[in-house]
């Protein structure tokens, strides 16, 4: 892999390998993009087949966290964090507080938080070494942000059926929910409070028996999800559900759900917009969750009224997106892009001025 090529190629700022033999450490920290603070985005564990594997996967969440947090209005940078080994074997403590000795060293430039692979106890563990994460068990901390991710996900989901059928309300609307974990169960509680008609499928039966008996959900086989007929698919569990054997198959017309990456590739979303379905791009309408530990950074640690309230901004950012993209003709998921790069440059313009310090002044001596 041709490193310095692929980071220019994408504006890369920094990429850091952190080793330390006791523990078997052997850690990547990409940072994206600071231009709007410091960069926020989880550490996962992963059982990666190659190194070039890793440094590609690190540097590509990187960039996600970017567009996510300045999507989302927050005052934070992109990026993202990858730990190479098998979460359920090769973890130590060691690892882990080694780890936040190299958070440590980059001074704050990155924050880092829970991702796959990673909890709140290893988190705990980072804080051992350093200031600079969040997701810990400690006073201040977000906790679970399963419950502010589904009500990011409603929120999202209002705005996208305002768009599609000039309503923001989901009564009588009825909606294909893929994967009913703890954030889609949650949002399902949502639904099912302002009277949508749920249709569900998760390969966990027991997740399945219970919304079915909680909110009177229609049960469909995993395969059957994508072409019942609905008013919105709502995908919550894996990513890439939107590609080219499924697009065909759907019926709905709104498209918003809790997945990340939901788009197999940028070619489906132009064909989910050709179909004129309404897509509420992935990394604007799950934001609920950064902002969730974002708002532990605020002076005072951690507010859940607070960080709820700033979700509910997630409403006002797809309603954003569906302007740039009849303002431009463009997809949604372009019109997401365009939208995070737009507040960038914005702050970028403003960042001209030479501000004097005292680091400079002594810098100079």
């Amino acid at each position: 892999m041709e490193i310095f090529t692929y980071m220019e190629s994408y504006d890369y700022e920094q990429l850091v390998f952190c080793q330390d033999k006791n523990s078997g450490l052997k850690g990547i920290i990409a940072i994206h993009d600071t231009t709007l603070g410091p960069a926020l985005g989880g550490v996962r564990m992963w059982t990666y087949n190659s190194e070039d594997e890793a440094i590609e996967d690190a540097l590509r969440l990187a960039q996600g966290m970017t567009y996510k947090n300045a999507a989302a209005g927050l005052n934070l940078g992109g990026g993202k964090a990858v730990i190479i080994g098998d979460p359920k074997k090769d973890k130590n403590p060691e690892m882990f507080r080694a780890f936040g000795r190299y958070v440590e060293s980059l001074n704050g430039r990155y924050i880092t938080a829970e991702d796959v692979g990673s909890t709140v106890e290893d988190m705990d563990l980072i804080h051992m070494e350093t200031d600079y994460v969040t997701g810990t068990s400690g006073y201040g901390s977000s906790g679970n942000p399963a419950p502010v991710t589904a009500y990011g996900i409603y929120k999202g989901m209002k705005a996208t059926a305002k768009e599609a059928f000039g309503t923001d309300s989901l009564e009588g609307k009825t909606i294909a929910v893929q994967g009913v974990g703890n954030v889609a169960f949650r949002l399902c509680d949502y639904l099912h409070k302002e009277g949508a008609q749920l249709i569900v499928t998760d390969i966990n039966k027991a997740a399945v028996k219970q919304a079915v008996e909680k909110f009177g959900a229609t049960a469909v086989d995993p395969d059957d999800i994508y072409e019942v007929t609905c008013d919105i698919y709502s995908p919550c569990a894996l990513g890439a559900t939107i590609n080219d054997e499924t697009i065909p198959k759907l019926k709905a017309k709104v498209i918003a759900g809790s997945a990340n990456n939901q788009l197999k590739s940028a070619k489906h979303g132009d064909m989910v917009y050709e179909k004129g379905i309404v897509y509420a791009p992935d990394f604007v309408i799950n934001a609920g969750g950064v902002i969730n530990v974002a708002d532990e950074l605020q002076p005072h640690g951690y507010r859940q009224e607070r960080a709820m309230k700033k979700v509910e901004s997630i409403y006002d950012s797809l309603n954003k997106v569906f302007e740039i993209s009849r303002r431009d003709n463009i997809p949604t998921y372009l019109a997401a892009d365009r939208m995070a790069e737009e507040r960038i440059q914005s702050i970028k313009k403003s960042r001209g001025q030479f501000l004097l310090n005292e680091h400079h002044i002594l810098s100079r001596r």
